[in-house]
């Protein structure tokens, strides 16, 4: 088991219905609010994951996602560390699959490779708009995945884990983790995807939670949200 699986195996284990990321999307009005316990946290990256491994993804693969921080980028995250895989950030890397929101980077990715058509928002069942022949459509194409995820395989502790300017070995992703108080409960806007996912690694580690502010909420706006999530920890 990879150390972000395992993560989410011990939030599950200390409080299965405890909210662990909880994410406000302010670039929509009025402003959409998710909450995510571990338990469903972890049904969202198991159907990924499944995803991922029917379409052959495996240890030394690379996955790359092209997404801002959100709470579907976080899943997905966790799905390719689940599966063993190489997260690579951004646009430009040699992929064996593609997850992005944008569809043209889903269409110039095939037929290369598999692509997936990202849409951020809670409710949506399908694809606002047309998706590229030979993509799959994540909001309509992920729910039937199964619920449970086992790997067939396992990464090499030296296997890349991230691609984020830099490589970081599964042995050394870990060390990326955003420290934290044990049980911190952790608030962040940045628009940077690499360092969100460091701080859930962060929070998650110390057995903790987030808050995501996506957008430009007004500085009132941040001081009550914080103040009614119960934030101890505001990391900007």
């Amino acid at each position: 088991m990879t150390f972000a699986a395992g993560l989410l195996r011990d939030l599950k284990r200390a409080d299965a219905t405890r909210p662990r990321l909880t994410a406000y999307d302010d670039t929509t009005s009025p402003a959409e609010r998710v909450e995510l316990s571990a338990r469903v946290l972890d049904n969202w990256v198991a159907k990924a994951a499944n995803l991922l491994q029917d379409e052959g993804v495996e240890p030394g693969a690379v996955v790359t996602l092209d997404a801002p921080p959100h709470w579907r980028t976080a899943y997905w995250a966790f799905a390719v560390w689940s599966v063993g895989a190489t997260l690579a950030l951004g646009r430009e890397a040699t992929a064996q699959l593609v997850v992005s929101t944008d569809v043209e980077t889903v269409g110039r990715a095939l037929p290369d490779c598999p692509a997936v058509l990202l849409t951020l928002p809670a409710l949506v069942r399908a694809a606002a708009g047309a998706v590229p022949d030979g993509a799959i459509d994540e909001a309509k194409d992920l729910a039937t995945y199964p619920d449970l995820f086992a790997p067939w395989a396992r990464p090499s502790s030296t296997d890349a884990a991230l691609v984020d300017g830099e490589r970081t070995a599964y042995e050394r992703l870990a060390q990326l983790a955003v420290p934290c108080e044990p049980g911190a409960r952790v608030h962040t806007g940045t628009a940077d995807t690499g360092r969100f996912l460091r701080i859930l690694l962060g929070a998650y580690a110390a057995g903790g939670s987030v808050v995501l502010s996506r957008g430009r909420p007004d500085e009132d706006t941040v001081t009550r949200r914080l103040r009614e999530e119960g934030v101890t920890l505001d990391l900007g």
